[in-house]
């Protein structure tokens, strides 16, 4: 039996054989790295989170056949695991992608994915629940210049507008119908009335709805502001949707529909409305779908624009 020798075996490597139909490339590497991503929590904490990263650089060299994809492989194992993503540590996570290529490549991009965990508390109770929304964050170093986006999407309850005429009408009707009869009428005696099951003669419709939502950051921030734009949101649109929820939190919810009815459009125009305000986006995509409970289809609405000028 052959015992392994202690001289380094010289292994073949036919990434410096000539590049056939020789150009360079726009990007070269790799999708869906599993990795280890920590991040804040929006309560001054961070935790660790299932994170998958697309990772390339360019290829400058139009002779050179690949880049040195495993030198890249092993460099991003461990660089997301022990501090708080931020543009601080993408700029470094990305430059070192450059600089470990040789000199073969001057630009670096990284598109990490993940579900952002927030606690929420309760409307009315003392409960609180964790909740979680999918985020994606796009960063390319460039010539020395970073250039960060954020991809985000809440979700939030929207109750139709027009169903929700119609139901008041049906229940003004029925009011009308109950009480034609003269007879003396009180606040005790209508107060009954509405608390009944002949109170409510229709519910308005409402649905599970989300917005989808990409901003390009200005680059003079040290924190991803992550928390901070997702708050901005759910609290424009005002119904996001809860995590614990008793008796008391569900009926704090009704409340809220009822003060918040909204078509999409009017659902674009607050999101608008938020970021807008935001001096730390360059520019945003927004897109809100309303999952219809009336219909089989979906009501979406798309805005764009930029963010406020300090």
């Amino acid at each position: 039996m052959s015992t392994p020798s202690s001289t380094p075996r010289h292994l073949p490597d036919v990434a410096f054989d000539a590049a056939a139909a020789a150009r360079p490339l726009d990007w070269v590497g790799m999708s869906n790295v599993a990795l280890p991503l920590r991040v804040a929590t929006g309560e001054g904490e961070a935790i660790t989170v299932a994170a998958s990263v697309d990772v390339s650089v360019d290829l400058k060299d139009a002779d050179t056949r690949g880049i040195h994809m495993s030198r890249m492989y092993l460099q991003l194992q461990g660089a997301f695991a022990s501090e708080t993503v931020t543009p601080a540590g993408l700029r470094r996570v990305l430059q070192t992608l450059i600089d470990n290529q040789g000199g073969i490549s001057t630009a670096s991009r990284l598109v990490v994915r993940y579900e952002q965990l927030l606690l929420r508390q309760a409307l009315a109770s003392d409960n609180a629940g964790w909740k979680r929304y999918p985020v994606e964050i796009e960063a390319t170093l460039r010539e020395g210049h970073l250039h960060l986006a954020l991809r985000f999407a809440v979700e939030y309850s929207s109750t139709c507008p027009a169903s929700a005429a119609l139901s008041r009408q049906l229940n003004a009707e029925r009011f009308a119908e109950d009480f034609a009869a003269a007879r003396p009428l009180s606040a005790a005696v209508v107060s009954d009335w509405l608390a009944s099951e002949r109170g409510l003669a229709a519910t308005p419709h409402a649905q599970r709805s989300r917005a989808d939502i990409r901003v390009e950051l200005r680059p003079a921030f040290d924190e991803l502001p992550l928390s901070a734009l997702i708050d901005a949101v759910e609290r424009t649109l005002g119904t996001p949707v809860q995590t614990a929820v008793k008796r008391e939190d569900e009926q704090a919810f009704a409340r809220l529909n009822a003060e918040n009815l909204m078509f999409c459009e009017d659902a674009a125009r607050r999101v608008a409305s938020a970021l807008s305000a935001d001096p730390r986006i360059e520019r945003f995509d927004a897109q809100v779908s309303h999952f219809e409970s009336l219909h089989a289809h979906d009501a979406v609405a798309r805005v764009s624009g930029t963010g406020a000028r300090e």
